[in-house]
């Protein structure tokens, strides 16, 4: 994962590389479930589910397969474009869950792995979840993922990508 982001250049990601949905998502912000869940306030279910933890319920209500339809086959002109797209909108919500929230613990987690198809195409998923000190981690040693390209990013994170 860290490869594919040195080798994407994202210095000059914007606001404008991520799909209109999910920029929404971004500029509607956050919000706290009764169990005390961060969660982006746009893909709050409308009735509510039971969760094993907080972080089962943030990972599961904030996670989404980024928008990838509209891109090229080709890997050479994919992969650039879908890590832009996933880095501007971690960015987006990284800066929001920190206006709403005031502190800077929410972390993404972006995801690349090849999809189950004949053309097996690179596809990305992304999501949010805030480490607690009684929850186990999201994914406990992300170094040691093997079959997908994973990382955890945090809002510190973004600033040296500017």
């Amino acid at each position: 994962m860290r490869e594919i982001l040195r080798t994407t250049e994202v210095s000059d990601v914007t606001d404008e590389d991520i799909p209109p949905m999910f920029r929404e998502v971004a500029e509607r912000g956050w919000a706290v479930t009764a169990s005390g869940g961060r969660v982006l306030t746009d893909l709050c279910p409308e009735t509510s589910s039971t969760y094993a933890d907080r972080l089962a319920e943030e990972t599961t209500i904030n996670g989404r397969g980024m928008t990838d339809y509209d891109l090229p086959a080709a890997p050479q002109e994919r992969t650039p474009l879908l890590v832009r797209r996933c880095i501007a909108y971690v960015r987006a919500c990284l800066r929001k869950a920190h206006e709403d929230f005031g502190d800077t613990r929410v972390r993404a987690y972006v995801s690349f792995s090849f999809a189950d198809t004949e053309e097996a195409l690179l596809t990305s998923n992304v999501t949010f979840c805030t480490p607690l000190p009684d929850v186990r981690p999201y994914i406990p040693d992300v170094e040691a993922v093997t079959g997908t390209a994973v990382a955890e990013i945090t809002l510190e994170d973004c600033s040296t990508w500017v």
